[in-house]
């Protein structure tokens, strides 16, 4: 991945002060080769690497770094590239630069651009002082890590119950699928509690729908990706005992994946139950053998097996060691 921008370009760095000599200021010269997104050069774009997919919908939720420059400073005014994640934002509630706005709509997955954006796109007439003067352009490099259009699932919730049961099944999974990589992307920020809310409405979503001849099979794949996350994100939250429902609710669906069969394993350990956390992990070693994480775990349970019955034989000595001392005495 490209390196978010920390100073800005060579043709972007502070020149002379030029006033009456006729020549352009650095961002007069880089907006000659930049595209005109709005008509009215009020956004212009230069594209530093290329995306891929399809373009931002209106309605979606973008996950973007951005560093904003005024023209003769070398350290950005606002950036967010300190963060490792950044928040993910929703288009048109938001982000409050227009510009900004109207640039991720013309941005794909993975692009990396640089913008100019106008007063009237910016900061208007009057800026925003002390920091940024009056009718002043700025210049935003972005990168779209990633979006999640949202616009299928803000009409969903917006539907009554029985508006929702006749809802056409591609866009059911369109949903449900949202609402898992929202919870996905919550996860990977450790807001456990979070994504577990997302899993839950996406599996309330799938489990409740009236599934017709023909549409079982996709409905049961989109079901098993979610049991799986609820059933991680639990052990994350120290409930293994919710983890292993639906740990299990996966197998009910696939007896033999190795993912569930493992979750179940790990949750099982955690409660002590050393039986069965055998049981769960064997059979995911059985269709995985070389997966490092499952053997780990096996060779983690023997550890705390072995741990526990040495306790259980110092507790038995405990308790026997005097009667065998009275008995010796009486004798």
């Amino acid at each position: 991945m490209v390196e978010p921008l920390v100073t800005p370009p060579n043709d972007l760095m502070p020149a002379l002060d030029r006033e009456g000599t006729g020549e352009l200021s650095p961002y007069q010269r880089l907006s000659q080769r930049m595209q005109d997104v709005t008509g009215d050069r009020g956004v212009l774009k230069e594209v530093i690497r290329e995306g891929a997919g399809d373009l931002v919908m209106p309605d979606a939720s973008v996950l973007v770094k951005y560093s904003g420059y005024l023209e003769h400073m070398d350290k950005p005014f606002d950036t967010n590239c300190f963060r490792k994640i950044p928040r993910l934002m929703k288009l048109g509630e938001e982000i409050t630069l227009w510009g900004m706005e109207v640039g991720l709509l013309t941005m794909r997955k993975g692009e990396l651009a640089r913008f100019l954006f106008k007063p009237r796109y910016a900061y208007g007439a009057l800026g925003c002082p002390p920091l940024i003067p009056p009718n002043t352009t700025v210049l935003f490099e972005l990168e779209l890590l990633d979006f999640l259009d949202s616009a299928e699932s803000d009409k969903f919730f917006a539907l009554t119950a029985k508006q929702q049961d006749v809802f056409p099944l591609e866009k059911v999974l369109k949903v449900a699928g949202t609402e898992r990589e929202f919870g996905n992307y919550l996860f990977r920020q450790n807001r456990f509690h979070d994504a577990k809310e997302r899993y839950k409405r996406a599996s309330s979503i799938l489990c409740r729908r009236p599934f017709h001849p023909g549409e079982q099979g996709q409905i049961e794949s989109a079901k098993l990706l979610v049991f799986l996350n609820l059933s991680f994100t639990y052990l994350k939250l120290e409930r293994p005992t919710r983890a292993l429902v639906y740990g299990e609710q996966a197998l009910a669906i696939d007896q033999k994946n190795a993912k569930a069969l493992f979750r179940c394993g790990q949750a099982c350990l955690i409660m002590t139950e050393y039986k069965r956390a055998r049981d769960f992990l064997v059979r995911a070693q059985r269709e995985q053998p070389l997966n490092h994480d499952i053997n780990k775990e096996l060779k983690k349970l023997a550890s705390c097996y072995r741990h526990y019955m040495d306790k259980e034989k110092e507790m038995c000595c405990r308790i026997f060691s005097p009667l065998h001392s009275s008995a010796v005495q009486q004798n």
